[in-house]
């Protein structure tokens, strides 16, 4: 007995295998995609052999339209699917100004674009079946705009807001959704990008297991939001309920008065 399919994006290394070693373990048969054949195969068979589940690698470049469409295809199409996990992402190689253009149109396409494309199909997917579960890797820099590269935290931005939207949406079909914020994760993504890892203090540093399994214990709990690293879980309520107490002003007839200053004559 499994607890139906999930498909992990980005599963060949990093948070994408973790989740898929834990969700193995879990019972849940796994549809697991990325670039690397080789290593999806590797891990289908260590995780089939040792948790008796079936396994399918889906080798594909995401940010192929053609590749792209094909897991769509999966998502819309597989009757056994109950959770999709979007671990596919792409960080920066440093400061904005210092970045080439076409290099940051590739990180927004991966992060938003190709995220947006796979969670809108999901939702809608589980929503005319009343069941399913979608988790979004973001990022906690999402919440600290200023400290990163303006397009990777406005792609993790993105990912926040996204969930937080369509949970709202989701809720009444009996579909969960979830946003990851990790902190400094080791993975491989810091060598892609060309950053030595060893110049972040070690105490920033959380291991790629340990996020995941956190991550796992807040969709258990149906956290909306969860933040791997934060023990104490009243600093983000505090910072919703101004967010939410902003909501009675954000859109009134008038100007405020705090403006009147500053009109013309």
């Amino acid at each position: 007995m499994t607890k139906g399919t999930a498909l992990i994006t980005g599963a060949s290394s990093g948070i994408g295998a973790v989740y898929a070693e834990r969700l193995a373990q879990r019972g849940f048969d796994l549809v697991v995609v990325a670039r690397d054949i080789d290593r999806l195969n590797a891990l289908s068979r260590r995780l089939s052999n040792d948790n008796g589940i079936a396994i399918t690698p889906i080798s594909a470049d995401l940010a192929n339209t053609a590749d792209l469409g094909r897991v769509l295809a999966k998502v819309e199409n597989e009757e056994s699917l109950t959770l999709l996990v979007n671990c596919a992402g792409v960080g920066p190689k440093g400061p904005l100004l210092g970045s080439g253009t076409e290099s940051l149109d590739q990180m927004v396409q991966l992060n938003v674009e190709v995220l947006h494309s796979l969670t809108v199909t999901a939702a809608k997917t589980f929503a005319a079946r009343g069941r399913g579960a979608i988790i979004n890797i973001a990022s906690v820099v999402a919440l600290m705009p200023e400290r990163f590269n303006p397009s990777y935290v406005a792609s993790k931005a993105f990912v926040l807001a996204m969930t937080q939207a369509l949970s709202a949406e989701l809720e009444p079909h009996g579909v969960q959704i979830q946003a990851v914020l990790p902190g400094f994760t080791r993975t491989e993504l810091f060598d892609r990008a060309g950053i030595d890892i060893n110049v972040i203090p070690p105490e920033m540093i959380m291991e790629a297991a340990d996020m995941v399994d956190a991550a796992l214990a807040g969709f258990d709990r149906r956290e909306v939001i969860t933040i791997p690293s934060l023990e104490d879980v009243r600093l983000w309520d505090e910072m919703e309920r101004a967010r939410t107490s902003l909501a009675p002003y954000l859109s009134l007839r008038h100007a405020a008065a705090r403006y009147a200053d500053g009109r013309s004559a």
